[in-house]
C-alpha cells in the first residue's frame, strides 16, 4: 500500500505503457469493445489507475481514481461525435521518464503520460489520429456540400410550401423525382459517412 501511496506522490503511476496487441485480451477494456460489430483494437495504454484505448471507431478511457481503488469509470468517445484536433506530442526531457501524447475529442482535452521508451508508437498514435482528423474535415465538408445540393434541388419544386391535398395532385413524375432525389441523397449520405478509421490505423502501424 505505501508503495503504491509513494508512486502516487511521485507521479511515477500516470506514466503509461502501449500493451502489445497479444495481451489486449488482458485488458479490462477489451470486455467494452462490441467486436460483434467489428469493431477492432489497435492501441491500448496502461498505467497503473487508467486505461485508454484506440479502436477504429471510437477511443475508450477507463478512468480510475487511484492505484489504491477499484472503482472505475468507463467513458467512450466515438470519432464521429468526438473528432480528433490539436494532437501533439511533448517528448521527454533527459531526465523525464515519459513522454505525453496530447490532443483534443470533441473539445475534451486528454493527456496521457506514456513511457518515452515506447515513442516510435507514440508517434504512430500521432499520425493516425492526424489522419483521423483531416478526414472528419472531409467528411464534415462533403456533408455541408451534399445538403446545399439537396436544398437547392428540392426548393426548386418548392413541394414543402405547398398544401398537401396540391401536392398529392401533381402529376406523378414530380413526386416520383422528389422521392428519387431524396433517396439518392439518403445514399449518398450514408456513402460520406465513414467514421471506421481501421484502415487509417493499419496504415501507420508498427507493433
Amino acid at each position: 500500500m505505501f508503495k503504491n501511496l509513494a508512486s502516487d506522490a511521485f507521479g511515477l503511476s500516470d506514466i503509461g505503457k502501449i500493451i502489445p496487441p497479444s495481451q489486449f485480451n488482458q485488458t479490462d477494456i477489451d470486455d467494452y469493445i462490441f467486436h460483434e460489430d467489428n469493431e477492432k483494437i489497435y492501441f491500448v495504454i496502461k498505467s497503473k489507475t487508467d486505461e485508454y484505448c484506440f479502436t477504429n471507431v471510437a477511443f475508450l478511457h477507463l478512468d480510475g481514481q487511484s492505484a489504491t481503488s477499484r472503482k472505475r469509470l468507463l467513458k467512450r468517445y466515438p470519432y464521429r461525435y468526438f473528432q480528433p484536433a490539436n494532437i501533439m506530442i511533448e517528448t521527454a526531457g533527459t531526465m523525464d521518464l515519459d513522454a505525453e501524447l496530447k490532443f483534443n475529442l470533441g473539445g475534451l482535452a486528454f493527456s496521457i503520460d506514456i513511457d518515452k521508451s515506447q515513442i516510435e508508437q507514440i508517434r504512430d498514435i500521432y499520425k493516425a489520429l492526424t489522419a483521423i482528423s483531416e478526414k472528419c474535415k472531409v467528411i464534415a465538408h462533403e456533408e455541408a456540400v451534399l445538403d446545399k445540393s439537396f436544398n437547392t434541388v428540392t426548393n426548386m419544386f418548392g413541394l414543402k410550401s405547398l398544401p398537401e391535398n396540391v401536392v398529392l395532385s401533381l402529376p406523378d413524375i414530380i413526386n416520383q423525382t422528389v422521392a428519387q432525389v431524396e433517396t439518392a441523397y439518403s445514399q449518398r449520405l450514408a456513402t460520406i459517412r465513414q467514421y471506421d478509421f481501421g484502415a487509417v490505423f493499419e496504415h501507420y502501424l508498427h507493433q
